[in-house]
């Protein structure tokens, strides 16, 4: 794509595209607060995105990626997951340490470069969270997964990806040694408060709270 972006254009793409997976129209306020800016700054953006022919905007009713700003943000969103799939399997890096540096790789958008990268890594299908990376011409691939909670008790499930990526969050399932591609199977399930006894693979069995255990997914046959 030879469009010419800046980072900051870039960003509010991304943003837009995150937001319209929950709801399909975005508006001003709710795009201010994902960025963690003023309404009046928005509003400016989206003129010159609109100039620019990557969204469909009218003023009070709100506004959405066209098909060019989806492809647009898709194609950033498969930078950050390759850059985030490099950091973790070529350097070594933690997978709740990441993202942040994702967020500075993924605006170099040297085509020959991301195809290199891409090729190096294998082709990769999925980020180190299990997001799927959606390939050269912006397809994501399928995964067919299910929430732990719908996980059969002794029943063994595959880790296949996780829905709240905070840092916090991470930094506890490491600390539960839960991660992609993990073996887990529910012992017991707590009516009191929802919890979950697990055990993994070569691990003692242990007890995650509901809201921890509301965001792992797993693959499940």
């Amino acid at each position: 794509m030879n469009l010419k972006l800046s980072t900051s254009e870039e960003n509010y793409i991304k943003s837009i595209y995150h937001l319209q997976s929950v709801s399909d129209i975005v508006n001003t306020n709710s795009l201010a607060k994902e960025l963690n800016t003023k309404a009046a700054s928005v509003t400016d953006m989206l003129k010159k995105l609109k100039l620019k022919k990557l969204i469909q905007y009218e003023r009070y009713y709100g506004f959405k990626l066209n098909d060019k700003g989806t492809q647009t943000a898709l194609s950033i969103i498969r930078r950050h997951r390759l850059w985030e799939y490099f950091l973790v399997s070529k350097l070594g890096f933690d997978w709740d340490k990441v993202h942040i540096i994702a967020e500075e790789l993924e605006h170099v958008s040297s085509m020959e470069l991301i195809k290199k990268l891409d090729t190096y890594l294998g082709n990769p299908k999925i980020d180190p969270h299990g997001d799927p990376i959606p390939d050269v011409n912006g397809r994501l691939p399928v995964i067919k997964q299910i929430n732990l909670f719908k996980l059969p008790l002794k029943k063994t499930g595959i880790v296949s990806s996780v829905s709240n990526q905070s840092p916090q969050m991470l930094e506890m399932l490491k600390h539960y040694g839960i991660r992609i591609g993990s073996q887990i199977k529910i012992n017991k399930a707590f009516d009191f408060d929802r919890s979950l006894e697990i055990k993994l693979s070569k691990q003692p069995a242990c007890i995650i709270s509901e809201q921890v255990a509301k965001n792992i997914f797993v693959y499940h046959d």
